[in-house]
């Protein structure tokens, strides 16, 4: 019977089984599953942590408590965070910064969006306070995978899609820069006219851990990664574009992607520093957006990795900080552990001087 079970929802157990939590003294409650059912379960007590927890899970399935393996809902898409920019910003838990000052010399010379800073109502907590209050209560596996993810890591590069019209290109284009190391995305006016039911699917969740940027134009777009240190290298096949092979990928690039049909925008090219293509030999002269981009993004890793000994380049500060914030993005219960840490620091008595 246990077997049945278990076999008829592996893919559900696989994909949330990071996400259960047991916490001492707390009540447990499975995140996402719609029933009142509270279990008072103890660290000291469990004599095989897996086991109890897949107790729990296989008594809420005989229970019909689980919901089905299909549990997306209409705005869990890509298509839905790219048309609703507040729920692109609310992505991003630390405190941002837009523009590029004088003082982020302080981190490096290269650009890096975050301020040590997580905003918990009236209460700031660092970086080093939110891994110490989370930490705890997340699995060594994750916290390595996490580790290892953010070690690398780079803002040196970053991917500009405009106009793209099918949000299945622009999930799989998600999807290939988290792979490939890229932290940092934007969207230039994706507007679709064509439904992609399926783009969640396609990006296997790579939007979560992305800081993903929308802009109106190229214009606006253009300038803002200028003034954060990037030179624009638009894809672009006419007689004054350089082969990707004959570019030095180790300074600060952004690299533009077009419109599936028409390419990148005259005006993009226009306000670009530089054009570039990545030679064909075959008889049709151009890739799949998606395909383009991640054939791109891979060499520009690999030039990176040749020229630099790793495409990760955080410091340590930086690395601190974006470990918080993936921290914080592995489950809205992280960010409930956080708030809670932020009131016993609040009604902690300071020492008097």
């Amino acid at each position: 019977m246990l077997n049945y079970i278990i076999d008829n929802h592996k893919t559900y157990l696989k994909e949330n089984i990071h996400k259960i939590m047991i916490l001492p003294t707390y009540h447990f409650v499975p995140p996402n599953w719609n029933y009142t059912l509270y279990f008072i379960l103890s660290i000291e007590l469990m004599e095989n942590f897996r086991f109890n927890i897949l107790k729990v899970i296989i008594f809420c399935l005989i229970n019909n408590k689980l919901p089905p393996d299909d549990t997306s809902t209409p705005n869990d898409t890509v298509e839905f965070l790219l048309t609703n920019r507040d729920d692109v910003l609310r992505l991003m838990k630390m405190e941002r910064r837009i523009k590029k000052t004088h003082n982020d010399t302080v981190l490096g010379s290269h650009w890096f969006p975050y301020f040590d800073r997580f905003k918990c109502g009236g209460v700031d907590l660092s970086s080093s306070e939110v891994l110490q209050a989370v930490g705890p209560y997340m699995m060594e596996e994750r916290r390595e995978r996490i580790r290892n993810t953010v070690k690398n890591r780079s803002y040196s590069l970053c991917l500009v899609v405009e106009g793209l019209t099918d949000f299945g290109n622009v999930s799989a284009v998600f999807r290939s820069a988290d792979a490939l190391g890229f932290q940092s995305v934007h969207v230039i006016s994706c507007d679709s006219s064509k439904r992609y039911r399926e783009n969640r699917h396609v990006s296997m969740g790579a939007e979560k851990w992305l800081d993903i940027e929308l802009w109106d134009s190229a214009k606006d777009c253009f300038q803002v990664l200028k003034s954060r240190g990037y030179r624009i290298a638009t894809t672009h096949v006419g007689i004054d574009a350089v082969s990707i092979y004959d570019m030095d990928w180790s300074c600060p690039t952004a690299i533009v992607v077009g419109n599936e049909n028409r390419g990148i925008s005259d005006e993009a090219l226009e306000l670009s520093d530089l054009h570039c293509s990545i030679p064909m030999k075959g008889m049709v002269d151009s890739f799949n957006v998606s395909v383009a981009a991640g054939i791109l993004m891979h060499h520009a890793v690999c030039d990176r990795t040749s020229r630099l000994g790793s495409h990760g380049d955080l410091t340590p500060e930086e690395t601190q900080i974006l470990l918080a914030e993936f921290s914080l993005r592995h489950s809205k219960s992280m960010i409930s552990i956080a708030h809670d840490y932020a009131k016993r620091k609040a009604a902690t008595p300071k020492p008097k001087l």
